[in-house]
């Protein structure tokens, strides 16, 4: 019986994992970003995902809370993604987005960079707020693997179980960060091409926040 509770909540990893939300974040990040950095988001979200889970999975175990407040996590995971469209469609409009083109080593690289100033030091603030993002908008996904770990019988959420669900969520985010790193390495060749993507990740983050908070 464990074994199949641990394959079911995998599988719900995975089927959790395809939420336009989870995957429109990882768009909003990715976008523009190397191979390191594409992969190494993706893995952070899903992992700041589970814990998140964990954590607050932990909570509602020794704490009875209501549905209406459960609620307020698909709320707050919808919150997020709006402000971040909000913010690209922001940065796009304003010519904040920026593209620069330089020889290395034989071999042509491509910066895509926010502000006026190209600075070519690499800096960790995108990868830390993909782990802070993934570790909020796991409050909307509680609900879910509550009911699911209800549909195994298991008695208590534990470690494994978490982990499970992780991996199932980290097998679909890296696959769709690849997609994503595709579009990074063959189609953002041009300042123009860069705001088109940008602008749709923007707009689609709005489409998808506001859709989440009316339904």
């Amino acid at each position: 019986m464990e074994n199949i509770s641990l394959i079911l909540i995998f599988w719900y990893g995975i089927l959790h994992a395809f939420g336009p939300d989870h995957l429109t974040a990882i768009a909003d990040f990715s976008i523009g970003k190397n191979k390191k950095k594409t992969m190494l988001i993706t893995t952070l979200f899903a992992v700041g995902h589970g814990i998140s889970l964990l954590l607050f999975a932990k909570i509602l175990e020794y704490y009875n809370v209501s549905e209406s407040l459960l609620g307020y996590g698909d709320m707050i995971s919808a919150s997020v993604i709006l402000l971040i469209g909000i913010y690209l469609l922001f940065m796009v409009f304003t010519n904040r987005i920026n593209i620069n083109k330089h020889m290395h080593k034989g071999k042509e690289h491509i910066h895509i960079y926010f502000g006026k100033k190209h600075e070519h030091q690499d800096n960790n603030i995108p990868i830390a707020s993909a782990f802070t993002i993934g570790t909020l908008m796991g409050i909307g996904g509680v609900r879910g693997m509550l009911v699911t770990l209800g549909l195994v019988e298991a008695s208590a959420v534990d470690l494994t179980l978490v982990l499970a669900f992780t991996l199932g969520v980290m097998l679909v985010f890296i696959g769709f960060g690849a997609c994503i790193l595709y579009i990074n390495e063959n189609l953002l060749k041009s300042k123009k091409t860069v705001n088109i993507a940008f602008a749709s990740a923007g707009t689609i983050s709005i489409f998808v926040a506001l859709n989440m908070l009316l339904a």
